[in-house]
Parts: C-alpha cells; sequence; structure tokens
C-alpha cells in the first residue's frame, strides 16, 4: 500500500484545465462557466487584529474550507485510474492510497501504475510530497523475500510498518494493537474534560451526551473496520475507557461490542438496500428467503472481519 501525500492539492488546480474535465463528464456550459467565474480573480488578503495584508488575486487552486471544493478535487482527479487490475487506486479528497496486489514476486505492474501516477500528476499540476509519502507493506509467508524500496522521481519511499489512513491506524501485520492504544489514549485525555464537568455538578443528561460526542466518537470510529480482529486485551481497554466513563457520568453507557454489532447491521442494511454498491452481491438470500448464505471463510482474520460477521447477525437477528 502506497500513501501517497500532495503538496497543496487544494491550491494547485488549475480552473481552466478542471473545467474542459467537467465538460468531458457532460456538465453544462452554464454550470461550468459559473464554477469558472467563482474560481478565478478572487480577491485574498491576511488580516491580523486591524492590520491588512496587501489584496492579491488568486486564479488557481479551490477555496480552502469551501464545501464544494472537495467534490470539486474529486471531479478534477476522476481520470486517475488503475491501469492494470491487480492494482487498486482508493480516493478520499485529496488522501489517495495505492494498492497492489502482488504475485509470484512480480512488482512489476505495481512499480508500473506508481509511474504512471507521478506522471499523471505532473500532467494535472500536482506536486507529490515525496517525503511525507509512505509505503506499507502486508506479508504473511514464512519466507518472504525483501521487497526492494520503490523510487518516485529517483526518490526512495520510506517504508513504514503502520500508517494513520482516514483516522484509523493500519499496521503491517492488520492488527489492530496499535489502533486501539492511540484511541484510548485519546480518550482518555477527553475524559479529564468530563470530570471537570462533573465536578461543576452538570447533570447526568449532558454528562452522557458529552460522553457520546466526544468519547464515545472517538472509540468507535469506523469500529465495523477493526472491532472484529481486535484482540481480547485490546478489547478490555476500549471497555475499561467506557466504565470509567459510566463510573464519572453516574449513568449506564452502551458497551463498545454493542455499538459494533449495531453498526454491522446498518451498515449491511445500507449495503442490501444500495445495488449500485460493489459489496451487495455478497449478501445473497438463501431458497428460504430468510436467511443470508454464509461466506465461506478460511481464515481466522477473515472470518471475523465485517462481511462474515455482518451475514451471522442478520441471520441472528432475523
Amino acid at each position: 500500500m502506497l500513501f501517497i501525500d500532495f503538496s497543496s492539492a487544494f491550491n494547485t488546480i488549475h480552473p481552466s484545465q478542471l473545467i474542459r474535465k467537467l465538460t468531458d463528464l457532460g456538465i453544462s456550459s452554464l454550470i461550468c462557466k459559473w464554477l469558472l467565474d467563482f474560481l478565478t480573480n478572487r480577491p485574498q488578503h491576511v488580516r491580523l487584529d486591524n492590520r491588512c495584508s496587501s489584496t492579491i488575486t488568486m486564479n488557481t487552486g479551490v477555496p480552502q474550507g469551501c464545501v464544494m471544493s472537495p467534490f470539486l478535487y474529486s471531479l478534477f482527479t476522476h481520470d486517475c485510474r488503475p491501469a492494470d487490475g491487480s492494482n487498486t487506486i482508493i480516493k478520499f479528497a485529496d488522501d489517495t492510497t495505492v494498492i497492489g496486489l502482488i504475485s509470484d514476486n512480480d512488482e512489476a505492474a505495481y512499480r508500473e501504475e506508481v509511474d504512471r501516477l507521478a506522471e499523471w500528476c505532473d500532467r494535472n499540476n500536482l506536486l507529490l510530497n515525496i517525503e511525507k509519502t509512505k509505503e506499507l507493506i502486508v506479508d504473511y509467508r514464512r519466507n518472504a523475500d525483501p521487497h526492494p524500496p520503490i523510487h518516485i522521481k529517483g526518490t526512495a519511499v520510506e517504508r513504514v510498518s503502520s500508517f494513520k489512513f482516514l483516522g484509523v491506524h493500519i499496521s503491517e501485520d492488520l492488527t489492530w494493537t496499535t489502533n486501539c492504544s492511540k484511541l484510548v489514549k485519546k480518550a482518555h485525555q477527553r475524559l479529564f474534560f468530563l470530570r471537570t464537568l462533573r465536578k461543576n455538578h452538570l447533570s447526568s443528561d449532558i454528562l452522557v451526551n458529552f460522553y457520546r460526542c466526544t468519547i464515545e466518537s472517538i472509540l468507535t470510529n469506523c469500529i465495523t473496520v477493526w472491532y472484529g480482529n481486535c484482540s481480547a486485551s485490546d478489547r478490555k481497554g476500549l471497555q475499561r475507557v467506557v466504565k470509567t466513563a459510566q463510573r464519572i457520568a453516574g449513568a449506564p453507557l452502551p458497551a463498545i461490542k454493542d455499538i459494533y454489532r449495531k453498526r454491522c447491521l446498518k451498515r449491511a442494511g445500507k449495503i442490501i438496500k444500495d445495488p449500485s454498491h460493489p459489496s451487495h452481491g455478497l449478501f445473497t438470500l438463501l431458497p428460504s428467503g430468510r436467511r443470508y448464505r454464509s461466506l465461506r471463510t478460511k481464515t481466522t482474520r477473515y472470518r471475523n472481519s465485517f462481511f462474515p460477521t455482518a451475514v451471522r447477525l442478520l441471520n441472528s437477528a432475523s
């Protein structure tokens, strides 16, 4: 997995190039003209207290903090697609990840994909920050051959054992101890504020609301991805935070395991109702029409992952 980092991605977009891509996508000329007017000749200055800098006119990039900017960036990068079927490019706004499935030690397709991505960035005026770009290798072979470092424009990319991707710490062995420890540490920092509110004699309802918003939201971030394969000690560490918060708030709080099951059922329900979802076909009903067909799994890691777990929960709930 190659986690790409761009230097000021939103600021380097050329509006004229964006409009050409929107036109190719079939966006009406009136909307394209409106967007071009919105993105060009934008006055900008910096104010500190009562002092203002001189005003400059911006004709590149999309405004930071604008609701439309991430959407425009996604449209701008819509043509960044993998050329080989063994590779996948995942994009979430300006976070881009190249995933290569390497078989028989043949890394040619993966390395060529990275080279094509670098060339695509040059054509589209996006600057790769190679120093912050990281590579993570997941390899379970007992006698794994060493993987030579990958280079982008002659610079070697740093290889890491874990990486924080969209708020989740992914480790090279696909265990979640690092992720859980980070979540617990962050949640403990928020418990201080919960104790402070308790000392100021706020009601239990307010304390529970504060916990749900600022602590539970941390502990359950992307929980359907990682909780199923957590170790028993990791789960106990997460639940200890909940018990501590429960004692402080003086009111019952939902267990992490119950939240996980509820989220799995909710996520599975959305996938089942959406035929366009890539994983919609994994949820197929048996001829009886009452239960879903169980997924065949060969490893414990796969058996405890989201999709097999969601099928089991759906069948138990039916």
